[in-house]
């Protein structure tokens, strides 16, 4: 065989997209008002529960009933989800006002400004 035998023209790459279908028919819901954050070198875990008295002093004691271990790749695809997500509710319904107080007294509310994310091996708890 000769070369121009061997040799194909090359083909227009097609563009080609990924559809994902999740089956979500026996997931068990559950709420939760609590989430701890950790991390290792290689993975975050968070770690979901309900803290019954969420503004209360002094020390609380919050079970947590579900634990989510993800690498970095998937935890930072779900913090631009989650992002998005929040821009969008953000959008239509007005600020999410994080200060309980400033919901309880009807304060102005500040522009949003969303913190950056956690240093490596920092531990963050969200309520």
């Amino acid at each position: 065989m000769s070369e121009k035998e061997i040799e194909h023209p090359a083909q227009p790459q097609q563009a080609q997209t990924t559809e994902v279908v999740v089956d979500d028919s026996s997931t068990l819901p559950s709420y939760s008002n609590f989430c701890r954050v950790t991390a290792t070198p290689e993975e975050v875990i968070l770690d979901f529960g309900l803290n019954p008295q969420p503004f209360a002093t002094g020390r609380q004691d919050v079970k947590a009933n579900q634990r989510i271990v993800m690498n970095f790749y998937t935890a930072k695809r779900l913090l631009t989800a989650l992002g998005m997500t929040i821009q969008r509710h953000e959008g239509t319904f007005g600020s999410i006002e994080l200060d309980v107080r400033r919901r309880a007294t009807g304060a102005p509310q500040q522009p949003v400004a969303y913190p950056q994310p956690p240093r490596p091996g920092s531990h963050n708890v969200v309520e």
